[in-house]
């Protein structure tokens, strides 16, 4: 009997924060949800249909790592953004699409990833150098 997919849990139930972006003088705000675990960094924002246009995810890990993404069980279009310890952007990948099993790599060592809607890059003017600011990426 194959395996089953663990269930996932509500996006409800995650932490959340309001975080902030400058990108090239301009000041956005979002509502993100926190994925700071092993079990919740993979979940991501799989098997979500929809997502408000100042809302996201932000995944933390403990130490600046390389990372990879892929958009399996993502019903949606994501803008995934690599941060690096600093809070500032070191990659955007554009308009990932949904269910693909290609995998989407940070280029160098993140802290964070921060995923929003596709088209928020290019509708926020988000660019690599911009800073996020959050707990997170004040210490480091």
């Amino acid at each position: 009997m194959p395996a089953q997919e663990p269930r996932p849990e509500p996006l409800a139930q995650f932490p959340s924060a309001e975080i902030t972006l400058d990108a090239h003088g301009t000041v956005q705000h979002f509502h993100v949800h926190i994925a700071a675990t092993e079990t919740r960094r993979n979940q991501g924002l799989m098997y979500v249909k929809s997502l408000p246009t100042h809302e996201g995810m932000l995944f933390l890990f403990d130490a600046p790592q390389s990372a990879t993404f892929w958009m399996k069980n993502c019903l949606i279009s994501l803008d995934i953004m690599f941060v690096g310890a600093d809070g500032r952007i070191i990659r955007i990948a554009e308009n990932a699409v949904p269910g693909s099993e290609a995998t989407i790599s940070s280029m160098g060592k993140v802290r964070g990833v921060l995923e929003l809607g596709s088209g928020a890059a290019r509708r926020f003017g988000i660019q690599p150098g911009d800073r996020i600011h959050h707990p997170a990426f004040e210490t480091h």
